[in-house]
């Protein structure tokens, strides 16, 4: 007889390729697979609330998966820990419903981008944080941000190789926190029901370039409307984006 468990990871996705198993380099799925192979006597199939990306990191990813072992969640936790490498963490485990799945039955998520801003970054910080040297208006980059509350058409900011079937997406809230000093970095909060392949990461670069001052915040309005990418800045790098929280 088989139950539903359900993980909620943590990890450094530095030198990962990202959340999704692949013939070439470690995934999170691929080792949290793994280290359920010997608990299980036979493969185990994990599925994740989302693909995040090559070097991007998460404080809330959820996994589900089905386990005919008879561990309990508490001890199987303590057991995939004491094989996983240090950069990956089961934060919890509990037994979910026979029908849940971590990503079809996700309500909304919760993302992070961190930049430091300013001549110097700690050798500490740099792998999660974007480093952007020249002054941020981050008062226009906050304006620029409401723009992108609601229900909209998000094609502006989908990354080539996204398998959505509809780049309709609702963000919630948008926030921002932190002067973006080395001490005090800027975190811009993202809040929706779902987020298309470098949604987040199109976003922020596209602030950025409004922060510069190369272009006005009004003007993110007619760059969400254009649905096209090359109005929007460049994805930002994937170390300042963290999976915060998968909402059920």
């Amino acid at each position: 007889m088989t139950r539903v468990l359900k993980l909620t990871l943590q990890y450094d996705g530095t030198d990962y390729v990202g959340w999704q198993r692949q013939a070439i380099g470690t995934s999170i799925q691929g080792l949290i697979e793994d280290a359920l192979q010997p608990i299980e006597g036979a493969p185990v199939t994990v599925h994740g609330a989302g693909r995040t990306d090559a070097g991007v990191h998460a404080l809330g990813q959820v996994c589900s998966f089905k386990l005919a072992a008879t561990i309990d969640p508490a001890t199987l936790a303590r057991a995939l820990n004491a094989v996983l490498p240090p950069d990956v963490r089961v934060a919890s485990a509990v037994e979910a419903a026979d029908d849940f799945h971590a990503r079809f039955d996700a309500t909304g998520k919760v993302y992070d981008y961190r930049i430091v801003n300013g001549p110097f970054i700690s050798p500490f910080a740099r792998r999660y944080a974007w480093h952007v040297i020249p002054p941020l208006d981050i008062g226009a980059m906050q304006e620029a941000a409401q723009a992108l509350i609601g229900e909209h058409d998000f094609t502006t900011f989908r990354g080539a190789g996204s398998e959505a079937h509809t780049s309709v997406r609702t963000i919630t809230r948008v926030a921002s926190s932190g002067s973006g000093g080395a001490e005090d970095p800027l975190t811009m909060r993202f809040e929706g029901n779902g987020f298309l392949r470098h949604m987040v990461r199109s976003i922020a670069g596209t602030l950025v370039e409004i922060g510069l001052g190369r272009w006005p915040a009004r003007v993110m309005k007619e760059i969400l409307e254009s649905r096209d990418r090359t109005r929007a800045g460049k994805t930002a790098p994937a170390q300042g984006l963290f999976l915060v929280e998968v909402r059920y």
